[in-house]
């Protein structure tokens, strides 16, 4: 790749990063949440019983730290409910409420309308390539990364 090609292609890839980004934060921000705080509630919801910090981390690819602070800026929501895990005093159990599982739809919603908006008019074929070489992409860069830096999208 001439160096011509690789500027573009470094231009669109942080432009696109920064758009993304600021767009997903205004769809959000109607449902009271910033980026990452959707995310860790649809991984939380998918375990009916619950998972520790520990687990929830994990998960994400953050150390537990990072997990407690971001459940602490969630806390005022009602979106989940703490509670103490039997075998160790320890660990709490992280369980979404129903108030927390009524959201989701619109957090589904939110990354559909903007997934959406940023494919535009391409054609199908155009979405499976484009979503091909993206996915590629991420699986060449995932070497290089630390995976606790993609934690912080």
């Amino acid at each position: 790749m001439d160096a011509s090609e690789a500027m573009r292609v470094n231009r669109a890839l942080n432009k696109m990063s920064k758009l993304y980004r600021a767009a997903k934060a205004r769809k959000l921000a109607t449902l009271g949440l910033h980026p990452g705080q959707d995310v860790l509630l649809w991984i939380l919801a998918q375990e009916p019983e619950g998972m520790t910090v520990s687990e929830l981390a994990a998960r994400l690819g953050i150390e537990p730290p990072t997990a407690t602070r971001s459940l602490a800026r969630l806390e005022g929501g009602g979106w989940f409910r703490r509670e103490p895990v039997a075998t160790d005093r320890r660990q709490v159990r992280i369980v979404v409420t129903e108030a927390g599982h009524e959201l989701l739809p619109a957090i589904e919603g939110a990354w559909a309308e903007l997934a959406e908006q940023a494919m535009g008019d391409a054609t199908d074929e155009q979405r499976e390539l484009t979503i091909i070489a993206l996915e590629r992409a991420n699986d060449r860069l995932r070497g290089l990364v630390d995976e606790a830096v993609l934690a912080e999208e």
